[in-house]
């Protein structure tokens, strides 16, 4: 049955759309007085007059000639006012049904629709806006004939229990909400402020106290603190706003979530469809006993933006972080083994060509520019001795381990990811060794999976193995690929595992 979208998006769009107009409409008004007097304001007022209702005629036959239907088999939408669109999404081949709402979008009970498909970098459809129960309706249906369930009769049946079907996994307490944001930074404010970084200094001297010349590196120090100030407050609201009433929760075979303060989100992260979980954290959350877990999925994952995983948890206690990742995947608790003690005086060595590096820029520097105060011989003798510390620390917090059914790696001191792969979900083992990798007789072993192969995620790497280790690391991969893809083939794989995974040395 064909399908409509809600008649109070019609308003909703006009007003949407209309912003522009009333800015378009206020200059020409303002032109067409000062050219014409006022007869060019009746002018000006008709053209507006004629451009609304213009805008209003297309939103409703927008609404009219917009149908949508889902079949057992396709979703079909047909658009367009004056070119005519029709189009035949698979149900097979969609992947997530994903539900948006803001403010006055929840007041008049509408919501947006985006469905997104596997191995899609962009949304594939969206119907904007439809009744938020016909938004729930259609994630419900989409699922079900995705499970191969026989028909709507019996769906309808058990939506009235559709929501006690659910077990609430995880909560995001006020008290968590609060860290999430005391936690978060945005990076985009320094890039936005640096135009203002380059004059910063002498406008920042000016507002000093008159009589009090300053050296211009304190008004530097100044303009430093101003900016994180204000991108650690912008980082703050923004992941309040966005992770507000967090939830998550387990229906069927799906894991469905729930956020948003302003926008509420409403999602899903299909289980057969998660390749890794990776648990992060750094110094300052590694203190106070704080994690947060990431779920990347084969293709689309929701809400992931650029990052290619969804926020499962954006920030909680360790032990119910570690809790919930083995609810999704029992992976139990990893015994890590590290890299050998040798590769420390590598880092170590790396971090003090870094230095020299950065020393040698910031001598060039003082020299151009004439600074007065003492970088270039400071810098080495406050950090080299830190070298060391920095280079046993990495190793430290390095290791991979082989479960029973997962390959689990960690890697990184200042943000470590543990990262969790099901051996059924391996695609490629990549054996590389760069070239100071072979002069220390060590290589990296990655385990990469449909979700992972990206400059954003690389699988889990066991890195700065030995050679030996690496070699043995790499054939016991294989062969537990294949032997957990035969038992699992005992219930079925619909992912497109089927073959072996290959292998780059």
């Amino acid at each position: 049955m064909r399908r409509a979208l809600s008649p109070r998006s019609i308003p909703y769009r006009v007003v949407e759309r209309g912003g522009g107009l009333l800015v378009t409409a206020f200059f020409l008004f303002s032109s067409a007085s000062a050219i014409l007097g006022p007869r060019g304001e009746l002018v000006a007022l008709v053209l507006a007059g004629l451009a609304g209702c213009l805008l209003v005629g297309y939103e409703v036959a927008y609404h009219r000639r917009f149908a949508y239907a889902l079949t057992g088999d396709t979703l079909d939408i047909q658009s367009g006012v004056i070119a005519r669109r029709s189009r035949e999404i698979p149900i097979k081949r969609v992947q997530n049904v994903d539900i948006s709402r803001n403010i006055v979008q929840r007041l008049l009970s509408i919501a947006v629709v985006d469905f997104e498909t596997a191995g899609g970098s962009e949304t594939e459809a969206t119907l904007r806006c439809v009744s938020f129960e016909e938004a729930k309706r259609l994630q419900r249906e989409v699922r079900r004939l995705k499970a191969g369930e026989a028909d709507e009769e019996s769906a309808d049946a058990e939506t009235a229990t559709a929501t006690n079907e659910g077990t609430e996994l995880f909560a995001l307490a006020r008290r968590e909400l609060a860290l999430v944001g005391a936690l978060s930074f945005d990076l985009r404010i320094p890039g936005l402020l640096f135009v203002f970084l380059t004059g910063g200094v002498p406008v920042l001297s000016s507002v000093l106290p008159s009589g009090s010349e300053l050296p211009v590196v304190v008004a530097g120090l100044v303009a430093a603190v101003v900016v994180a100030l204000v991108s650690w407050l912008a980082g703050a609201t923004v992941a309040v706003l966005n992770y507000y009433d967090f939830r998550l929760s387990r229906v069927g075979d799906e894991l469905q979530y729930e956020r948003g303060l302003l926008r509420r989100y409403d999602g899903s992260i299909p289980l057969d469809k998660v390749q890794t979980l990776t648990i992060t954290d750094d110094p300052l959350k590694r203190y106070f006993g704080y994690a947060s877990l990431r779920i990347g999925t084969a293709g689309y994952a929701p809400g992931a933006g650029e990052s290619g995983s969804e926020a499962a948890i954006p920030l909680a206690n360790r032990d119910r972080v570690f809790a919930l990742a083995n609810r999704i995947e029992p992976f139990g608790s990893p015994s890590f083994e590290r890299p050998p003690k040798r590769v420390r005086r590598r880092y170590t060595l790396r971090y003090l060509i870094v230095l020299g590096l950065v020393t040698g820029v910031l001598h060039g520097a003082s020299l151009v520019f004439g600074w007065p105060f003492p970088w270039p011989t400071v810098t080495p003798l406050v950090l080299a001795p830190l070298a060391p510390v920095a280079a046993h620390l990495s190793w430290r917090h390095r290791g991979v381990w082989l479960g029973d059914h997962h390959v689990v790696t960690r890697n990184g001191f200042f943000r470590r990811r543990i990262t969790v792969v099901p051996y059924y979900r391996i695609q490629t083992v990549i054996d590389s060794r760069t070239v100071f990798q072979r002069r220390w007789g060590v290589a990296t072993v990655t385990a990469d999976t449909a979700g992972s192969a990206s400059f954003v995620s690389r699988g889990a790497a066991a890195v700065d193995v030995d050679v030996a280790t690496a070699e043995t690391l790499r054939d016991e991969l294989e062969t537990r690929f294949r032997t957990a893809l035969a038992a699992r083939r005992g219930w079925g794989d619909d992912d497109g595992d089927g073959a072996a995974p290959s292998t780059d040395d």
